[in-house]
């Protein structure tokens, strides 16, 4: 009897080992993961500081004066914060084209420059142009519900595409090469005498480890002379 007592208490005991083994690596594991995701969300928060940073210069550049001033085309600038590497470029949003000023045929040559076939071209068009009957777009993501668009069609418009400048075609001298291109505008220079202020700022940062972030702003520049806030924002997204 006290055999069999032994032996189902070894039993037990190992049965509680074995349990209190597998507890504690499922705790190692489980602190292990904590550890790994607050690292990466600690990167994260640092590469998008950095493209913040990346904003606030791209600003200041935006309101220096004479030769030093960054001209709104798109221009590819190099910068450095902390232990990050910025790519900025800063467009004008005359550059592009308008959803609710646009002729029906422009919205149609780009759509088929971003690969969208003549009928699902025709579809978006037809529905873009019912939709500004009614009332205009005011985010850019209104375009991406409409019909015969995908996100891989949106994805190759959506920087060549906006609701702010007001203008039926976009101005030659800032619209990007895949603009110029899809519409065949003519070769203009003199950007930055008609840049506006609504302008678009587009940050990426990269940390050492190779965290990233990516930061797209429009903003209004200067909105009020009264003010103390450089410029006002439109749209964020990161």
């Amino acid at each position: 009897m006290r055999r069999s007592q032994r032996g189902a208490a070894l039993i037990l005991v190992l049965w509680v080992i074995a349990l209190a083994s597998t507890l504690l690596g499922s705790l190692a594991v489980s602190v292990q993961l904590q550890q790994k995701q607050a690292l990466w969300q600690r990167h994260q928060t640092r590469a998008a500081l950095a493209a913040e940073a990346g904003l606030t210069r791209a600003v200041a550049g935006l309101l220096e004066r004479g030769p030093r001033r960054w001209r709104p085309d798109g221009e590819l600038h190099r910068l450095t914060f902390d232990d990050s590497e910025l790519a900025v470029r800063v467009r004008s949003e005359r550059g592009k084209l308008d959803l609710n000023a646009a002729p029906a045929s422009d919205v149609r040559r780009l759509l088929n420059a971003c690969g969208t076939g003549e009928g699902a071209a025709a579809d978006t068009v037809a529905a873009l142009m019912r939709r500004r009957d009614r009332q205009p777009l005011r985010l850019l993501e209104a375009f991406r519900s409409l019909p015969g668009m995908t996100y891989a069609r949106y994805r190759c418009v959506r920087p060549l595409i906006t609701v702010w400048s007001g203008m039926p075609r976009p101005d030659p001298a800032l619209a990007p090469p895949a603009l110029v291109s899809a519409l065949d505008l003519p070769s203009v220079e003199g950007a930055a005498a008609r840049a506006g202020q609504i302008l678009t700022v587009d940050v990426r940062a990269t940390l050492a480890g190779g965290f990233r972030s990516h930061l797209a702003v429009t903003l209004l520049l200067r909105p009020s002379s009264a003010g103390t806030q450089p410029y006002r924002v439109l749209r964020w997204q990161e």
